[in-house]
């Protein structure tokens, strides 16, 4: 066994909490944590729990419909967070289970986009009382963003647990394969609009899987570089997580301006995305010429 299998094969439960944002860490992620044994006894699926959670999503949208009176939007905030939980239980129930399938990956990714457009939609509606059309333009134009910048965020996730510790979640070294069934092509499609989104990776990732290739004996003391080179890159990506579009949503319906909120994301959170992408670009050069010639 390599020292990639090993280290991928050796506690499938385990996050990876050196990347993870601190709301996930100490806050999402521990209330979902002791929700995954009670499903596991009862038997319920990953896939299920995703479900669960898209059906919290669309009810918070039908509470920011009304987020003029202040206890709807606190109850849209509420049902977002519930959305976070069963979210993060859900990977959680795969890695104990070992019920991992592409169907539950794009189920997953499809449940996220289902909640925001649920909220965007309720938001949408209520602005449209004093924005007329042009709220629906706003919200169509920073759910785009939106997109863009979620799965630039979760492809350096990916790629960070692929090629620091060896584990099979990251999206180019599917794309070679022929994709079979639905799941199989929308699976395939996210993955090259991760790779579009995230500059760059693409080229990294034929590079360093050359280094690797190049000094098998070396796998190890690689991946570990890697680790050290990336991991507070990754962590900074974390502005880009749904937890802060959450709390951002609900701090602009608070103040009544949730219109505030879908101009930060068009021009803020695409700032970001920018400004992120070229410390990547530089780290992914940095890091090349290092391992190349060491």
């Amino acid at each position: 066994m390599s020292d990639a299998a090993g280290l991928a094969g050796a506690d499938p439960v385990r996050r990876t909490y050196e990347i993870e944002d601190p709301t996930n860490l100490y806050f999402i992620h521990p209330i979902s944590a002791r929700l995954v044994p009670v499903f596991a006894k009862l038997g319920v699926t990953p896939n299920a729990v995703s479900l669960i959670g898209m059906g919290c999503g669309i009810l918070a949208g039908l509470a920011y419909r009304f987020y003029g009176q202040t206890w709807s939007a606190g109850l849209g905030f509420l049902l977002m967070l519930a959305w976070h939980v069963m979210d993060g239980a859900d990977g959680q129930l795969a890695r104990l289970t070992k019920s991992y399938s592409e169907l539950g990956k794009v189920l997953d990714g499809i449940c996220d986009y289902v909640t925001f457009t649920a909220v965007y939609a309720g938001l949408a509606v209520a602005m449209s009382a004093t924005l007329g059309g042009w709220a629906w333009v706003l919200v169509a134009v920073s759910g785009v963003a939106h997109a863009v910048q979620s799965a630039a965020y979760e492809m350096q996730r990916q790629d960070y647990n692929f090629w620091g510790w060896g584990r099979q979640s990251a999206a180019l070294p599917k794309l070679d394969a022929m994709p079979q069934g639905v799941a199989g092509h929308l699976h395939h499609l996210y993955a090259r609009v991760q790779l579009w989104a995230a500059g760059g990776a693409a080229e990294f990732h034929a590079a360093f899987s050359a280094v690797l290739a190049a000094q098998p004996a070396r796998e190890a003391g690689l991946r570990a570089a890697y680790r050290e080179a990336f991991a507070p890159l990754v962590r900074r990506w974390g502005v880009l997580c749904a937890n802060y579009r959450t709390l951002g949503i609900c701090i602009a319906a608070l103040l009544k301006l949730p219109a505030l909120y879908f101009l930060f994301e068009i021009f803020g959170f695409s700032a970001l995305l920018l400004l992120l992408l070229k410390a990547q670009r530089a780290q992914y050069r940095a890091f090349l010429a290092r391992v190349r010639v060491s």
